[in-house]
């Protein structure tokens, strides 16, 4: 990438060494470079000219945090890292479709620097307000759902859903297909979860991982999933694992014994249905949306024998 390139999206001139940004911010080098980790930055020769005034404003922002007793050290670095796990997906997601743009308009490979050039100084503004409002909403629902939490768990409906047999459809399809059915699958897969009172955690290409507050709201989001994906004749087949029970929320994700269920349960579901814990399975009883069918108990790794059902419209 050439140096006009980079200018284009930092937007500043590089100007500082790494050991001149850290002395600027009044911090040691090891603890910089903590922070540069944490956010996911490449390491650089210490007499690289990399680094721009945003660099410096960046760490004595994060210094200030903890010297004003806002955060820790420890809180302060897992700031960071949240922080730049979540951008260097986004970053990344971006500078793909940056390219197909370009692409799509019939851009020669070698003209393709100045191309992006052009469209950096035209997109970076928009897109930087677009993530900083996108940002503060998600921040404002967060913070709604967890300020009356007494403990770092929650009882959660958890949903870990993913295609069959997408290995082996991977390899029977160009790279192109295979791009365009993961962007589907994840796209349908937000817009079924998000309209039906669920949040996405995370998507894994093939498998999308969900959390709801209710039983009721979890079992509604899995069949939709599964019906929604089901009129897609090229899209394979859907099967969901769905578990209830308490949830540590860290960094974005879940973690816990429920979550690893919801997982289990989904290897073990056959395609094309929705396979619920006993827990789940309890709590669907007489709801007159769902009907139940208990299924052989199976063992699930990790967790030993399980009664699960099958759960359907009714």
């Amino acid at each position: 990438m050439t140096d006009e390139l980079v200018g284009a999206f930092l937007r500043q001139h590089r100007r500082y060494t790494s050991r001149q940004v850290a002395a600027m911010a009044g911090i040691p080098m090891y603890r910089a470079r903590r922070f540069w980790r944490a956010f996911g930055f490449a390491n650089v020769a210490d007499d690289a000219v990399e680094f721009t005034d945003s660099d410096v404003e960046a760490l004595q922002m994060l210094v200030g945090l903890v010297r004003d007793g806002i955060y820790d050290e420890e809180h302060a670095l897992l700031v960071t890292r949240s922080l730049g796990r979540a951008t260097a997906r986004l970053a990344e997601s971006q500078a793909v479709l940056g390219i197909e743009t370009l692409d799509q308009a019939g851009v020669p490979r070698e003209e393709r620097a100045g191309a992006w050039r052009t469209r950096a100084d035209r997109v970076v503004p928009d897109l930087e307000r677009l993530l900083v409002y996108a940002w503060r909403r998600q921040l404002a629902a967060a913070a709604g759902r967890v300020v009356d939490q007494e403990t770092g768990t929650v009882r959660l409906a958890v949903g870990f859903a993913d295609l069959v047999g997408f290995t082996r459809l991977s390899r029977q399809i160009s790279e192109k297909e295979l791009a365009g059915l993961v962007e589907r699958f994840e796209s349908r897969s937000t817009d079924v979860v998000t309209s039906s009172q669920g949040r996405v955690v995370k998507t894994l290409g093939d498998s999308v991982l969900f959390v709801a507050d209710t039983a009721a709201a979890a079992a509604d989001i899995a069949l939709r999933l599964v019906e929604v994906h089901a009129r897609s004749r090229s899209m394979p087949a859907l099967r969901v694992g769905l578990a209830i029970g308490q949830v540590i929320g860290r960094m974005g994700d879940v973690f816990g014994t429920t979550v690893n269920l919801a997982s289990r349960l989904t290897s073990l579901a056959a395609a094309g249905t929705v396979l619920v814990d006993p827990a789940m399975a309890e709590e669907l009883t007489g709801d007159d949306a769902f009907a139940l069918r208990p299924v052989d108990r199976l063992t699930v790794r990790g967790l030993g024998e399980l009664a699960p059902s099958t759960v359907t419209r009714s």
